[in-house]
């Protein structure tokens, strides 16, 4: 495998690679800890709760658009 000097590359190609890399990773490959999978549960019934009460992006870009006039 040959190597690549990444001090070469430029701050956009590095992130373009690190990119690749996670592309290139499936689900089974990344594994969370319970605290992590604890969390996103958390996180998930938060979001399913609030749900309701969330603002469309496009109001919020709308509103954010009035105030700069």
């Amino acid at each position: 495998m040959a190597t690549l000097d990444i001090s070469r590359l430029t701050p956009k190609e590095r992130l373009d690679l690190i990119s690749e890399l996670w592309d290139s990773l499936s689900a089974a490959d990344v594994r969370l800890t319970p605290a992590h999978e604890a969390e996103l549960d958390r996180r998930l019934a938060t979001f399913d709760a609030d749900r309701r009460e969330a603002i469309p992006w496009e109001d919020i870009e709308a509103e954010l658009d009035r105030r700069s006039r």
